[in-house]
């Protein structure tokens, strides 16, 4: 009988999907470019990172940006929340909170 993998590919889940993009994305490669085009339609002005805070097996991080989107130069604040669930000492879920209006 074939050995079952007992891998896990790692999820991100955003509050809400970026344009023309799923909300959930599976696996590194589809993290990686959601994280690639993050940054390639956003301008960082500024950051704040606050925590860790834990609790067994998931931690929340709290991030502030000053932020333009490149595309339409609206630039705003954004606060998020963000949920991570670790697994063998890796992490292989991170959630996004944050407002949608």
């Amino acid at each position: 009988m074939p050995r079952r993998s007992t891998r896990l590919d790692a999820v991100s889940v955003e509050a809400g999907g970026p344009p023309g993009q799923a909300r959930e994305a599976v696996g590194l490669a589809a993290i990686q470019a959601k994280s690639e085009w993050w940054v390639a339609n956003h301008e960082v002005h500024s950051s704040q990172v606050a925590g860790p805070w834990p609790h067994d097996d998931r931690f929340i991080v709290g991030f502030r940006f000053d932020v333009t989107m490149k595309p339409t130069g609206h630039r705003f604040t954004m606060e998020e929340m963000a949920l991570y669930t670790v697994k063998d000492g890796k992490i292989v879920r991170e959630e996004f909170f944050y407002s949608m209006g």
